[in-house]
């Protein structure tokens, strides 16, 4: 069964945003929309879409705003679509970390391939771990059988280190200086092994016998698969 992507529609032309609804999700896809910037922001950081297809010209501000806030927390997946077409702008666009841009007007074939390619390496860039976690990368976000697991920012960073760094042990050492040195704060080893122990309380079924993160006595700590 193809997976079901869900997508959002970022465009102030209601003739072109609900055509573009209607052909996507009669092609499959959960469509929502949003008019405006603040719109759209909003429904992005409600988490859950795959992709936005995102108008440079909004009535509230534009689009390359949009993906410069939306890049300070999120990889989702951007198309920019715009009339707007010079260099510069497309420039712009990719700098600011669109995924493709794409100038009106524009083929729907197109699009839905370039879409298709994108939503591909997305799906690829999911991690599944052992049938039971998975990790996307893409909106930051960490899965237990099916269901979301709540982590800050720094236990993400941590468990992500570990998991891409699977089956090789990795000191205290390196952990700190990967983790927590570009913070600039004093932390010592102790810091590890309490961020390790949140790590295994959130992951573990029996934190007696971790299944994932497993010590290595007077070295540090390894990822299990």
């Amino acid at each position: 069964m193809m997976e079901k992507y869900k997508i959002l529609i970022v465009e102030d032309d209601s003739d072109l945003r609900e055509g573009l609804s209607f052909f996507f999700s009669s092609d499959g896809y959960d469509v929502l929309e949003a008019e405006t910037k603040k719109e759209g922001l909003q429904e992005i950081k409600k988490g859950g879409c795959d992709l936005v297809l995102l108008d440079c010209n909004l009535p509230d501000g534009t689009g390359f705003e949009l993906c410069k806030e939306v890049r300070s927390y999120s990889n989702i997946p951007i198309i920019m679509l715009t009339a707007r077409d010079t260099e510069l702008d497309e420039i712009k666009a990719l700098e600011l970390g669109v995924n493709d841009y794409l100038s009106k007007p524009f083929s729907l074939g197109v699009l839905k391939a370039r879409m298709k390619r994108i939503l591909q390496e997305k799906s690829e860039s999911t991690k599944m771990i052992s049938g039971e976690l998975s990790i996307d990368q893409s909106v930051c976000k960490v899965y237990k059988r099916g269901e979301e697991i709540s982590f800050s920012k720094l236990e993400y960073r941590l468990l992500l280190y570990l998991v891409e760094n699977k089956n090789h042990i990795l000191s205290k050492e390196q952990i700190l200086e990967k983790i927590w040195d570009s913070d600039g704060k004093y932390v010592d080893n102790n810091t590890v092994s309490v961020n390790i122990s949140r790590l295994r309380t959130k992951i573990e079924d029996d934190i007696s016998k971790p299944k994932w993160i497993q010590t290595v006595h007077g070295i540090g700590y390894i990822w299990k698969e």
